[in-house]
Formats: C-alpha cells, sequence, structure tokens
C-alpha cells in the first residue's frame, strides 16, 4: 500500500512539476513575443499580459506539491535538527497537519473563487473567464494533499543537505 501510494505520488508530483515547468516557459515566451511586438513593430498584443499572470498563478500553484514534498515548503530546520527522534516524528506530523489545513481552506476558498468567477470575463481576453485563472488553487491543492501525505509516510529533507 505504502509503495503504491508513493509511486502514484512520484507521478502526480511529477505531472504536477511538468505543468508548472510548462506555465513558467509559456510566460516567459509571451513576455518575449510582447516585448517584440511592442517595441519592433510597435503594436502592443494586449492578450499577452492576461496570459502571463494566469501562467504564473498556475505555475506557482503546480510548483507547490514539488516543495511539499522535498519538506521545503514549511521549514522548522532549527527545531528539527535539535530535537530526538520522537519528537522529530511528532513535529512531521504537526508541520503535515498545519499544512493539510492551509491546503484544505485554499481548496475550499479557490474552488468557491472559480465558481464565482464564471461570470467575470478578462479584459483582453472577453471569452475567458476568471474561472480558469481561480481553478489553479483547487487543482494545486490536491496536488499538494498528495505531496504532503508522501512527504509524512516518506519524509526526504533535501532542503538540510543542499542549504549554505
Amino acid at each position: 500500500m505504502k509503495k503504491t501510494f508513493l509511486a502514484i505520488e512520484h507521478y502526480c508530483t511529477g505531472f504536477a512539476m511538468l505543468v508548472a515547468c510548462a506555465m513558467m516557459s509559456l510566460a516567459a515566451s509571451l513576455g518575449l513575443f510582447q516585448i517584440v511586438m511592442r517595441f519592433v513593430f510597435e503594436e502592443p498584443a494586449e492578450w499577452t499580459e492576461v496570459l502571463i499572470r494566469f501562467s504564473l498563478i498556475w505555475m506557482v500553484f503546480m510548483g507547490i506539491p514539488a516543495a511539499f514534498r522535498l519538506g521545503s515548503m514549511v521549514s522548522v530546520d532549527v527545531v528539527y535538527r535539535w530535537s530526538p527522534p520522537r519528537i522529530k516524528r511528532a513535529l512531521d506530523w504537526f508541520v503535515s497537519a498545519a499544512a493539510l489545513s492551509l491546503i484544505l481552506i485554499i481548496i475550499w476558498w479557490g474552488w468557491d473563487y472559480a465558481q464565482r468567477g464564471r461570470v467575470q470575463t478578462v479584459i483582453g481576453l472577453e471569452n475567458v473567464t476568471m474561472f480558469w485563472a481561480y481553478l489553479a488553487l483547487p487543482v494545486g491543492g490536491v496536488f499538494s494533499i498528495i505531496g504532503i501525505i508522501g512527504n509524512l509516510i516518506d519524509p526526504q529533507r533535501l532542503e538540510l543537505e543542499t542549504a549554505q
């Protein structure tokens, strides 16, 4: 059961990170396109600004699961380093419970905002509603829950080794 969950978690976190990287690439490409259109052709494409904002929102919320999985999202390094093993495990549970609580709130309100955003159109992209921007919160939250549970089952603490 543990191996199966960790395999699913590995796939989900990898997929979320792939989406985050794609959104970062999209934002950079659209930014470059906007610069060329504005300063070379003197015809700014106003729709790119909105899509850059959307892609950055998606990038952040799809990148968070990887940070949770690696144990680097909520960092309590000093207390963790000074604690005995039983306290470390209790600290893991406490941090995971706090993170899960926050993510559940983000999912709840993110879905509520997405539902309300169905009627709000975006300037520059009149056919697109804010639903698609706000949807990043619950989608990223679901992937984050998987990453948090994966980190609780199999902690990785890689930020301690790479910190300088």
